[in-house]
């Protein structure tokens, strides 16, 4: 059976000078706008992770041919001139937010940069976005404790439910670092998705808890935004992880354990 492709952006930072850390994740305000123009040109049909998950469990039937634009952490430019990109062109979106890096007084480990406010996430909804949690901190989730997964879970969740007054039923992994443990804790804290990285193309049986997004680089051109568009150019989820993967994550838990303390996912 033919699995149709479902292409899910995953942005950062929109901006010309961006920190380095995060440069490579970047792209730049004339390339967004080339990139949601492609979107348009497209013929897909533009959907929140809540109409995916409308879905993925059964409930509705999708749009034809879907596709999401996702953006991760909450940097300064989402409620400003990348809400406005997207406003303009009707196009819908989900923002995950790292509540401890946006929240007065709060601490993440992400490194030093310009960042939205906790504040404004209520503008980012009127704005036609929709709202998920990407954690407190923005640790290496499959690395820690069960006391601490579940705070880092929980809090960021309960953060955003207070601002916006409604539940937060959606999550983004850091980096996209989960494991079947994560998936099931995730599951319990009430999240009705999350989303990986995977840099795949979802499908309309793609896993719930691990949704596949493709991950939007400096180097990326519009003609790959068009080939993934195109339902191209990236493998289709589900998949099974591949030993590279498992290796790398039991590596990470070991220097972890041996550090004592959370690692910065990125």
């Amino acid at each position: 059976m033919t699995t149709a492709a479902i292409p899910v952006f995953l942005y950062h930072a929109v901006m010309d000078d961006p920190p380095d850390w995060i440069a490579e994740f970047t792209v730049t305000p004339k390339e967004f706008a080339a990139h949601l123009d492609a979107v348009v040109d497209s013929g897909r049909t533009p959907v929140t992770i809540s109409t995916l998950a409308e879905h993925l469990t059964g409930r509705a039937p999708l749009p034809p041919r879907p596709v999401l634009l996702t953006f991760d952490d909450g940097f300064a430019d989402l409620p400003g001139p990348t809400a406005d990109a997207l406003a303009g062109r009707a196009l819908p979106a989900t923002a995950y937010l790292t509540t401890g890096a946006i929240a007065p007084g709060g601490h993440s480990l992400l490194p030093p940069a310009p960042m939205m406010t906790l504040d404004r996430a209520v503008e980012l909804e009127r704005s036609g976005m929709e709202i998920g949690s990407h954690t407190v901190t923005h640790a290496q989730l499959d690395t820690l404790t069960t006391r601490q997964l579940r705070a880092e879970l929980l809090d960021s969740k309960a953060v955003l439910e207070d601002t916006l007054g409604h539940p937060v039923p959606h999550l983004a992994y850091p980096h996209g670092y989960n494991s079947p443990r994560v998936r099931a804790m995730a599951a319990r804290a009430g999240y009705r998705t999350a989303t990986a990285v995977r840099h795949a193309l979802s499908s309309e049986r793609d896993e719930r808890y691990r949704i596949a997004r493709l991950i939007v680089r400096r180097g990326h051109t519009v003609a790959d935004v068009e080939a993934w568009l195109a339902g191209d150019g990236a493998r289709i989820a589900p998949y099974r992880d591949g030993p590279r993967t498992v290796g790398w994550r039991w590596y990470r838990r070991t220097r972890t354990v041996l550090r004592g303390r959370p690692a910065f996912a990125g």
